[in-house]
C-alpha cells in the first residue's frame, strides 16, 4: 500500500535549483571580467606601443639643419660722431634796396645773373641832384676866387683878416654842398655790395621806389654756413676746427666737408641744447641757403671696438640679441654643423652698416647675419653662401 507524499517530505530538496543558477551567474561574470581586462590591456598596450613607435620615428627623422650666413665678430677702430640737424645759411645774403627815394631810369642786371662787388644794378633819376651839384660847383668856384683875391689884398694891408676868414668859410660851405650832392647822386646809382648771385628782379623800369623798397636778392654762394644744434652733454667733445660732414636731401649719399667755426657761448634753457656753426665751400653752387641739413661732427675713433653687421641684431621689447654659432659636429658629408645660441647684447654706435657691441659678443665669435628669423635657441644650423635664404618664399597664386 502506497504511502501518500506529504508536504514535509519534499521541502528539504527545494533550494538545489537556485543554488545552481547563482553559480552559473558567477562564472559568467568572471569570464566577462577576464575578457574586459584582456581587451583593456590590449588597448593600453597598443597605445603605448604606438607612442613608442611615434617617438622613435621623430627621433630618427629630425629636421635638417637651418642654412644661415654668418661672419666672425671683429675688433676694429670705429669712428665716432655727433649728429645734429639744422639749416644751410648764407655767409653774405642781402635784399638790395635804395637808401633814397627816386624813379627808376635804368635797370642794368638780369634775374639770376652773377655780379661782382660794385657792379651797377639800378639807376634812379638824379637830374635834380646834378643840377644842384652844378650850382654848388659854381658857388665853390666863386668862393675860391673871392678867397684868393681877399688873401692877396690882406697881404697888402688893403683887406682885413676877417674878410679872408669869411671867404674861406664860404668856400668850405660850397665844398660841403658839393660833397653832399655827390653822395646823394652816388646813392641813386645802386650797386652790388659784394660778389654773388642775384635772385628774381622785383622792380620795373619807371617805377618809383621809396627808401628800403626791395629790388632783388643777392647771395654769395661760394661759402656757406651750416647752423645746427647738439645736446649740452656734447660740449666737452666740441672744438673749433673739427671736421664736419654735411648731408642734404637734395643730394642723397653725397657728403659735403665742412669745418666747425663757431660754438655758441650759452645753452638754450628751453631745449638744453647748444648751437654750433660750420663753414663749408660750395663749388658748383650746389647747396642753397635754407636747405635742411644733417651735420655730423667727426670725433676721434675708438681703436678697439667689437663690431658685427647691423643685420645681425634682433631688436625686440625684451632687448637686443644675436645668434651665435657654436660647433656641434659634422654631417655625413663632412660639412660642419653648428648649434644656434641666442645671446642678449648691449649695442653702441651704428655706422656704415656695422654696430658696436659693448657686451655679449667677443672678437672671433661666429654671428649669424642672414637667416636668423628661422632660428630658435638650440637648433642646428649650417653655413651657406646663398643669398636666397634672405628672401621670403613666394606663395603661388591660384
Amino acid at each position: 500500500m502506497d504511502m501518500p507524499v506529504t508536504k514535509s517530505a519534499v521541502e528539504p530538496n527545494l533550494p538545489e535549483r537556485p543554488r545552481a543558477s547563482r553559480r552559473k551567474l558567477v562564472v559568467r561574470f568572471t569570464i566577462m571580467a577576464v575578457l574586459l581586462a584582456v581587451v583593456l590591456g590590449g588597448l593600453y598596450g597598443f597605445d603605448q606601443f604606438r607612442a613608442m613607435k611615434i617617438a622613435e620615428f621623430f627621433a630618427g627623422n629630425k629636421p635638417p639643419p637651418t642654412p644661415v650666413m654668418a661672419v666672425s665678430a671683429a675688433s676694429e677702430p670705429m669712428a665716432r660722431y655727433l649728429d645734429g640737424i639744422g639749416s644751410i645759411v648764407a655767409v653774405h645774403q642781402v635784399t638790395v634796396s635804395p637808401e633814397v627815394s627816386g624813379r627808376i631810369t635804368k635797370i642794368m642786371f638780369e634775374s639770376g645773373s652773377t655780379v661782382r662787388a660794385g657792379d651797377p644794378l639800378v639807376q634812379l633819376n638824379d637830374e635834380p641832384e646834378r643840377a644842384d651839384l652844378a650850382n654848388y660847383v659854381a658857388q665853390a668856384h666863386l668862393a675860391q676866387l673871392t678867397l684868393t683875391r681877399n688873401s692877396t689884398l690882406a697881404k697888402q694891408q688893403f683887406s682885413s683878416q676877417q674878410t679872408v676868414d669869411q671867404s674861406e668859410s664860404e668856400l668850405q660851405v660850397a665844398e660841403a654842398g658839393i660833397a653832399k650832392i655827390q653822395a646823394t647822386i652816388a646813392q641813386k646809382l645802386i650797386r652790388a655790395p659784394f660778389t654773388g648771385d642775384l635772385g628774381v628782379r622785383q622792380v620795373d623800369l619807371g617805377q618809383y621806389l621809396s627808401a628800403g623798397t626791395a629790388i632783388v636778392t643777392l647771395t654769395d654762394l661760394d661759402t656757406l654756413h651750416v647752423d645746427f644744434s647738439l645736446q649740452e652733454q656734447t660740449r666737452s667733445a666740441l672744438a673749433v676746427g673739427q671736421d664736419i660732414e654735411v648731408r642734404v636731401d637734395s643730394f642723397p649719399g653725397r657728403v659735403f666737408p665742412a669745418k666747425l667755426t663757431t660754438i655758441e657761448p650759452q645753452i638754450d634753457p628751453t631745449t638744453r641744447s647748444i648751437k654750433v656753426q660750420a663753414t663749408l665751400d660750395n663749388p658748383g653752387h650746389l647747396l642753397l641757403p635754407g636747405m635742411f641739413a644733417v651735420a655730423r661732427v667727426v670725433l676721434p675713433a675708438d681703436p678697439h671696438v667689437t663690431t658685427v653687421a647691423e643685420t645681425s641684431v634682433d631688436y625686440t621689447a625684451y632687448g637686443e640679441s644675436v645668434f651665435l654659432l657654436v660647433p656641434a659636429g659634422r654631417q655625413i658629408d663632412g660639412k660642419p654643423v653648428y648649434k644656434a645660441v641666442q645671446t642678449f647684447v648691449k649695442t653702441g654706435d651704428r655706422h656704415d652698416g656695422k654696430v658696436a657691441i659693448l657686451d655679449g659678443v667677443k672678437p672671433g665669435d661666429m654671428v649669424v647675419t642672414v637667416g636668423q628669423l628661422k632660428l630658435q635657441n638650440g637648433v642646428e644650423a649650417v653655413l651657406t653662401d646663398s643669398e636666397a635664404i634672405a628672401k621670403p618664399a613666394t606663395v603661388p597664386v591660384n
